[in-house]
């Protein structure tokens, strides 16, 4: 992981003299006293390596790793080609943070070149950043780009996912401006509401496809009567349903914004996650963060540069419609080596998987009185009824190793991925049958 050189005493002494101070302490006077340990961290002794592997296990073993998962909402469990971390793990990425400087980060840059040039095909849009936290964060984002002096009023499809509503919700406070929710009319975006509500005011639309019910959403009209009103139209994508649905620039969104975990990153307890960002052509200057091109040196050498970044994110904080300068270098690179090693043709397939078996699961459930709640087209996530309690049924799974669905008012939110065999789900449905016939619970 490369050497960490820290400084001596003497260059500590020298750098204290030349600010004027007597200690380290006097570094920290301004902090309020009851902040500052007095009497040090109170770290333990250290440990031989096998004792921190022991330590370590121990903790580890307290974690519970389901063999078979039916739950996404958000996250999803997919396969990871083992040549995505053996690339990612290589030093000279893994230590990399930001590229200041482009004539010595000509490998980051490229890196981050390929991954903006994957995520404009993936999309079907012109231009792509850097990449930003997450998904949710990439959503808020786009509204913020979306917003001008006269319109400054977003649309929010009430069937998006929930955090991320409510993160569009916190972007929007903390800059005046005001977020409508667009109501959800049998587990889709209601159109005539949506109709209703554009005026003069809005500045865009954001709906999520497919969204959090796994319904699969009118992106084309939606874009259309977006786009009628003068609004902008951002669309949140999985970017596995993507390889097989319409992409935004095909369905008219001015963004494209989603979850790049599904791209080659583990459920991980939650994170680190990669938000991806793409837009046309004629928003290209607000995309919040850093864009990389491609361009030639003296020589006529292939380079790469840092082609476009807003400085006011650095230097004029209060003028800035995004204040994200940094960007997910490690998972946009997780990501592109996910989807280089994956080509076009892989990920349809993992796409037609996560479809038919999605369709499979939805059919063994019903047979056993599971009901679909929205009779609409879905990629690989539905809402089932629960002829028992949820709560129960579900606790039941996770004892036998099965993480089922999740409890969506009164149903479930099931999915399945390519990781889930014909033989998993045969196993889940048996064990519900099990569940409702009493047997589990005799």
């Amino acid at each position: 992981m490369g050497h960490y050189l820290p400084s001596t005493d003497a260059q500590r002494r020298d750098m204290l003299d030349m600010l004027g101070l007597s200690g380290l302490d006097d570094l920290y006077a301004a902090a309020p006293a009851h902040l500052i340990l007095k009497d040090g961290p109170h770290i333990p002794p250290g440990k031989s390596e096998l004792e921190v592997r022991r330590d370590m296990a121990a903790l580890a073993a307290k974690n519970t790793v389901f063999p078979s998962v039916f739950r996404g909402a958000g996250a999803y469990r997919h396969y990871i080609p083992a040549i995505v971390s053996s690339v990612t793990a290589k030093e000279t990425f893994l230590t990399a943070y930001t590229p200041y400087q482009a004539e010595v980060s000509q490998g980051v840059l490229q890196s981050i070149f390929e991954y903006q040039t994957m995520i404009c095909e993936l999309t079907g849009m012109d231009v792509s950043n850097a990449s930003v936290y997450d998904g949710a964060s990439a959503a808020a984002e786009a509204v913020a780009m979306c917003r001008d002096k006269k319109r400054t009023k977003a649309l929010v499809s009430a069937a998006a996912h929930p955090d991320v509503i409510e993160t569009i919700r916190t972007y929007c406070w903390g800059a005046g401006a005001e977020m409508a929710l667009i109501p959800a009319e049998n587990g889709s975006t209601d159109m005539k509401a949506l109709t209703d509500m554009l005026d003069v005011g809005v500045s865009c639309v954001y709906i999520q496809q497919p969204n959090y019910f796994g319904v699969i959403e009118d992106a084309d009209a939606i874009g259309e009567a977006a786009h009628a009103a003068g609004a902008k139209y951002i669309m949140g994508i999985n970017p596995i349903a993507a390889a097989l649905l319409k992409t935004p620039g095909e369905c008219g969104a001015d963004v494209a914004v989603g979850e790049g975990q599904p791209l080659g990153m583990p459920l991980a307890f939650g994170g680190p996650y990669l938000g991806f960002m793409a837009a046309t052509s004629a928003l290209m200057r607000k995309l919040p963060g850093r864009i990389v091109g491609q361009t030639a040196d003296a020589a006529g050498r292939r380079a790469f540069v840092l082609t476009l970044q807003a400085r006011e994110q650095h230097i004029r904080r209060e003028k800035a419609s995004s204040n994200i300068c940094s960007n997910q270098a490690l998972c946009a690179m997780t990501a592109a080596a996910y989807m280089a090693a994956m080509g076009p043709g892989g990920l349809r397939d993992v796409a037609r998987q996560c479809l038919s078996k999605a369709h499979y699961l939805a059919g063994a459930l019903q047979k056993l009185g599971f009901g679909l709640v929205y009779q609409k087209e879905y990629f690989h996530e539905f809402v089932t009824i629960c002829p028992c309690d949820s709560a129960a049924l579900l606790a039941y799974l996770e004892s036998r190793g099965v993480l089922g669905g999740l409890p969506v008012g009164d149903g479930i939110l099931w999915c399945a991925t390519e990781m889930n065999s014909k033989a998993d789900m045969d196993v889940l449905a048996g064990l519900i049958d099990l569940y409702l016939k009493g047997g589990a619970r005799a």
